[in-house]
């Protein structure tokens, strides 16, 4: 038999069962077994609530690894994140997702509550700080060998990155929340452009998402609270204080050299809007004055006034002056990495924690029992499931390498659609659950969904 590997698309599913919560202590567990394959593991859960009549389901060989409720979060980011640690200071990145219904422990398992006890990090929390502990290793190195302007330039470390998706758009909290829009552009990339600033002299500035360069843990730390603050909530059909939002949190290598070149691409391109706006109303403006119209309707040159060529050349040279100025600022970005003495450097942590995952079991509680919606919100709660359905159809058309991945289906796919196609990188996902028999349905239907994509995305025999 062939060695089995995972291919680069591959898609490691994890589960995490919670405790049963203070509502839930007087409800029975479901019965839960594991089932140990050559590489992954299967699991059943039984439920015996509803009527008394037994329900039971099985997956296939589709998790990496079942986490008890026991397991703190420090175990679990040992098992889970800590060994994609070398591919991140390579230059990599990894993305971690967290899914399951609402209430089921995604927020604690990515963020964490308790932030002065290590244990209880969430696991963006204890990246940054295993980070912050490589990166000042090797900033102490820098200051042994180094000195001067290299010295400064060099020196690494942690910017992030913290916004929402909602609906069509994404929202960045680190900015106050403002609405930034979710566009593909003419190269084919996502690019997701924040509010326009006016400034003097016709420029026109539209920043990215906010990256907030950290030089220690403790200050990642307030950063990361401050803006997780802003997030929103809303009713779901579980309870009433859910996240309704995708929260994506990055975690980049960085040093004060690329900052200086990202914020210099900005600042080019704030001077090529004004000069560019000019060039196409020259062009305009000279066409319609050597235009006239005929008695018969049609438009034919006007050889009282013909086109002013000369005019719309040095509209165009003016604006391609700006443009190349534009394209070396570019270049100096990618130079950064092309001429990095550190690996690392725009090697990338990507968090996402999902929204709650809405589903519907007539068995398991009376209606009343549920939180009422709001149209708005229910329509929220469609939009979530939307985009949870498009997440799973991107991992599976890049498991088996299709030639269209559907990314446009959705503004959460199109987001993270550069994490998807970084080199080297690897992806998780963390299926969290609640024990209760009463919610058969919900967590049954979260390990449906991680079941789909980890024998989409898993090992498989080459």
């Amino acid at each position: 038999m062939a060695l089995q590997q995972q291919s680069p698309s591959s898609f490691k599913v994890y589960i995490r069962w919670r405790p049963l919560s203070a509502s839930e202590s007087t409800t029975s567990e479901l019965g839960r077994s594991v089932i140990q394959h050559e590489s992954n593991q299967a699991i059943s859960i039984t439920s015996t609530s509803s009527s008394n009549r037994k329900r039971t389901w099985k997956s296939g060989a589709s998790f990496a690894q079942v986490f008890p409720e026991s397991d703190l979060n420090s175990h679990v980011y040992k098992s889970v994140v800590e060994p994609t640690l070398s591919h991140v200071m390579s230059g990599a990145t990894c993305s971690f997702f967290a899914y399951g219904h609402s209430g089921s422990g995604k927020t604690h398992t990515i963020i964490g509550y308790n932030y002065e006890e290590d244990q209880h990090l969430g696991l963006c929390l204890s990246a940054a700080r295993e980070l912050f502990r490589v990166v000042d290793g090797i900033n102490t190195t820098i200051e042994l060998v180094g000195s001067g302007q290299d010295e400064y330039q060099e020196e690494l470390s942690i910017a992030i990155r913290l916004y929402e998706v909602r609906g069509k758009c994404a929202y960045d909290l680190f900015n106050n929340g403002v609405e930034c829009h979710i566009r593909e552009g003419p190269d084919g990339r996502t690019h997701v452009r924040g509010q326009t600033e006016m400034l003097e002299g016709g420029k026109v500035r539209v920043r990215p998402i906010v990256a907030i360069p950290c030089w220690s843990f403790e200050e990642l730390r307030k950063t990361v609270l401050a803006g997780l603050a802003r997030r929103s909530t809303g009713t779901s059909s579980i309870h009433d204080d859910s996240s309704r939002t995708h929260a994506i949190l990055e975690l980049e290598i960085i040093n004060k050299a690329l900052l200086e070149a990202r914020d210099a691409v900005i600042e080019r391109e704030s001077e090529l809007v004004p000069v560019g706006k000019r060039a196409t109303d020259v062009y305009i403006d000279e066409h319609h004055k050597s235009l006239i119209k005929t008695p018969e309707g049609k438009y034919v040159m006007n050889p009282e006034r013909p086109l002013d060529q000369e005019r719309i050349d040095i509209a165009e040279a003016e604006k391609q002056k700006f443009e190349a100025r534009l394209k070396l600022a570019e270049d100096a970005v990618a130079n950064c990495f092309t001429m990095r003495r550190h690996p690392c450097l725009g090697g990338k942590f990507v968090f996402v924690d999902l929204a709650g995952s809405e589903y519907f079991d007539q068995g398991t509680a009376a209606p009343a029992a549920r939180p009422k919606q709001t149209p708005q919100e229910q329509r929220q709660g469609r939009q979530i499931n939307t985009d949870l359905f498009a997440l799973k159809e991107v991992v599976r058309a890049r498991a088996s390498n299709q030639a269209r991945i559907p990314f446009r289906s959705s503004p959460l796919t199109m987001v993270l659609r550069s994490h998807f196609l970084a080199m080297d990188g690897q992806s998780t996902m963390i299926l969290t659950v609640s024990p209760s028999d009463t919610q058969f349905a919900a967590t049954m239907n979260t390990l449906k969904y991680g079941n789909l994509v980890g024998e989409a995305g898993g090992i498989r025999e080459e």
